[in-house]
């Protein structure tokens, strides 16, 4: 689900939101109710007034997906790597407090709605925010077969840079592969989740460090083995694959760009030599959902989504991260 800012912690300082969308349009039917025409370059795949339709009924499914935790519901809506978190979300539903669960069913309207349709492009993102939140979240819609779906979505305590449009009043996409100042958009995920690893030491070298996430995943590495058990066991994080590896970007005003992400990582708790012929870690009540098993390892895996600004010069902000536990061996 994505309506609200209603983060849940998963045994370290990630956190939870999530989404829902819409189905088909054409793009190639400039009559299509839910689509434009993607004949020309110089447009973008949908109208504002049809993306504002496709938005409207995401919102309505998605409310009616929560209140459930049907995930069969929200796939119609919901793709990518928002849609991993999501059925991760219900997965654990039961595991949150009954305060916790009453927000999570309580239905959300966005307000404050600004389309950033780019041409030539097969997606568009709205910049809104959640009736039940006072941050700014950055949605992406794109195309899952034929039907529009919800595929990334983060909300921001950090206002989010203005976005360049041109004559039209369309965006502009950017390559994920072409670099912006020091770094590609496509090369951030590495250097975040290496703030995790190392505290930044090697890719993550090339991120800034001074953002509130980046000083909570440096924070995170420090304190890993910090705590009343640091003496029976070790923690590491390492970075994983991504569900789906899709990064999309615009063109910002000033000339950099603003890039949404997958990330992924898995922390590694294992007993120490010592102590592994008479000691075992009992799972959380979260990581029983998924093994409940006695064990010497624990392995937690959390697929994310992140949001980075590129400026023109200098190296780039991780300014927001958004992380589900999907797994738990």
């Amino acid at each position: 689900m994505t309506s609200r800012q209603k983060l849940f912690t998963l045994g370290m300082t990630t956190t939870v939101a999530a989404a829902l969308a819409l189905t088909g349009c054409d793009p190639g039917s400039q009559d299509s109710a839910d689509g434009a025409s993607g004949s020309s370059a110089a447009k973008g795949a949908v109208t504002e007034a049809q993306a504002a339709k496709i938005l409207d009924t995401y919102e309505t499914v998605n409310n009616k997906a929560n209140a459930q935790q049907d995930s069969a519901l929200l796939g119609t809506v919901e793709g990518g790597q928002l849609y991993e978190q999501s059925k991760a979300d219900y997965r654990l539903f039961e595991t949150e407090s009954k305060e916790d669960q009453a927000s999570y069913r309580k239905p959300f309207h966005y307000t404050g709605r600004k389309y950033w349709i780019p041409a030539g492009k097969d997606w568009f993102a709205v910049t809104t925010r959640s009736s039940a939140s006072k941050d700014e979240a950055l949605l992406v819609f794109g195309k899952e077969y034929d039907d529009w779906k919800l595929m990334s979505a983060i909300h921001s305590d950090v206002p989010l840079p203005a976005i360049a449009t041109d004559d039209s009043g369309l965006a502009t996409a950017v390559d994920a592969a072409t670099r912006v100042g020091t770094l590609a958009p496509n090369q951030i995920s590495a250097a975040f989740e290496d703030l995790y690893a190392t505290g930044g030491k090697k890719a993550g070298a090339g991120i800034s460090h001074t953002t509130a996430v980046a000083k909570d995943a440096i924070e995170t590495h420090a304190k890993r083995d910090s705590g009343k058990n640091a003496e029976f066991a070790t923690k590491v994080y390492v970075s994983t694959p991504t569900e789906f590896d899709t990064v999309y970007a615009l063109r910002l005003k000033d000339g950099g760009v603003l890039a949404v992400l997958p990330t992924a990582h898995a922390s590694q708790y294992v007993l120490k030599a010592a102590y592994r012929e008479n000691y075992d870690i009992t799972p959380t009540e979260v990581e029983s959902v998924f093994n409940g098993r006695d064990r010497d390892t624990v392995v937690n895996t959390y697929q994310g989504m992140a949001l980075a600004t590129l400026p023109k010069t200098g190296k780039p902000s991780v300014t927001a991260r958004e992380y589900r536990i999907v797994d738990s061996q």
